[in-house]
């Protein structure tokens, strides 16, 4: 990239703006989520159908998110970014019209498929933005994809409530986030590659670096997806709670881990990406003993939360020291979300499958096994760590990638 300079008030702004684009991002996933039930009866699928269906998102992604890097290359980081969010939010229509299991699991692909890449643009942003203000934003940035999840699920509800067909409903709200996530990326920052740089590999695997840092990121969207779609079978079936309170629990998870990203990044600048996921893994790792030892569901709520609390911040700190860690951020970054969508793709099964053959219970030592991974191999993130001794002049100039 060849440097010119950035006024700070302008990376400042990127800031905010790139912020907007997660909450964007989230608010897709959110509105999608909570419509599910309806577009399985407008398909007319069972449960084993649309679990089936339901894969292909995560499939699509895996397969996408190593392209987004000759996009960016091609376009420019702030085109690839506008158009790629655009595709994600328009994207939100398909799984409402779909009338069958194909034309589902082809919407499905297609939806998992722009989700990737606008995940790996935005995300590669993210870090070029963090790197130039010289302290951690990554976490609040998650923060806010979870707090556009919670709004985009806030809303779906209401629409649900209210007897909303999803076909209006998703058209109404794909137009308004497109809208937004349009208007946002006017002030993400322009980077352009340099004359002479090599354009990307159109799909790469992802290197060997981006390989060590996504085991990391593994092991905390494992756990994730395990909290997220087990915990309340957990409290019903383990601790025999009531529905209302074991539905409580899973929200409660959500809660505490947006609540943790956005507070996260004064804690990474403080102790460094390192000891913050050492110490968070030392969290997760006292949640899930606690889930797998309690039998009040007080103390597995607990569990939940500890649990959720510990894993908050790896993920964003993962795509940080992706993004630093050689010199092709979006193909290092995009390897990283691969490895954690597979995660994310395999962890309900995988736990299920085990509580099949044994218990939930063992699902879960699992889980906390692989978060005191966390504790183990925390220091394969010290490319995420900046130096600490550098003082940032408030007034000082900011390098620029347009040529």
């Amino acid at each position: 990239m060849s440097q010119v300079v950035y006024d700070l008030r302008e990376v400042k702004r990127a800031r905010y703006a790139v912020a907007a684009v997660f909450a964007v991002h989230g608010a897709v996933t959110g509105s999608f989520a909570t419509r599910v039930p309806w577009i399985q009866d407008h398909a007319g699928v069972s449960a084993g159908q649309l679990g089936l269906a339901l894969a292909f998102p995560a499939l699509g992604a895996s397969l996408a998110m190593p392209v987004a890097g000759s996009i960016t290359h091609r376009f420019g980081a702030r085109n690839a970014l506008r158009g790629l969010i655009a595709l994600w939010t328009l994207a939100l229509i398909l799984p409402s019209v779909a009338p069958d299991l194909l034309t589902l699991c082809l919407a499905l692909f297609a939806f998992g498929a722009t989700a990737g890449m606008a995940d790996v643009a935005m995300n590669a942003l993210g870090v070029e933005v963090e790197n130039r203000l010289d302290r951690s934003i990554m976490s609040g940035l998650h923060g806010m994809w979870s707090a556009g999840a919670l709004v985009g699920s806030a809303a779906g509800t209401l629409a649900a409530h209210l007897g909303t067909d999803a076909r209006l409903h998703h058209a109404l709200a794909a137009a308004a986030l497109t809208l937004l996530g349009i208007l946002a990326c006017q002030w993400v920052l322009d980077l352009q590659p340099a004359e002479d740089e090599e354009p990307p590999p159109r799909f790469a695997l992802p290197p060997r670096s981006a390989l060590l840092i996504g085991a990391i990121g593994f092991c905390a969207v494992f756990a994730e997806g395990a909290s997220l779609d087990w915990s309340a079978v957990y409290l019903q079936d383990q601790l025999g709670t009531s529905a209302g309170l074991a539905a409580a629990c899973t929200t409660g998870f959500t809660l505490t881990m947006a609540l943790a990203r956005i507070a996260g990044d004064r804690v990474v600048d403080r102790f460094g990406a390192v000891r913050t996921v050492r110490f968070s893994g030392v969290l997760a790792t006292l949640g899930g003993l606690l889930i797998v030892a309690s039998d009040h569901p007080a103390a597995a709520m607990a569990g939940f939360g500890l649990l959720g609390l510990g894993i908050a911040v790896v993920v964003p700190l993962c795509f940080a020291a992706a993004g630093r860690s050689g010199p092709n951020p979006s193909q290092a970054i995009a390897g990283v979300a691969t490895i954690t969508y597979t995660s994310g793709l395999i962890a309900p099964s995988a736990i299920g499958g085990i509580a099949q053959a044994t218990s939930l219970m063992v699902s879960f030592c699992l889980v906390t096994a692989l978060s005191f991974g966390l504790v183990v191999c925390a220091s394969v993130l010290r490319a995420g760590d900046r130096d600490r001794t550098k003082v940032s002049r408030p007034d000082a100039a900011v390098p620029d990638p347009r040529p």
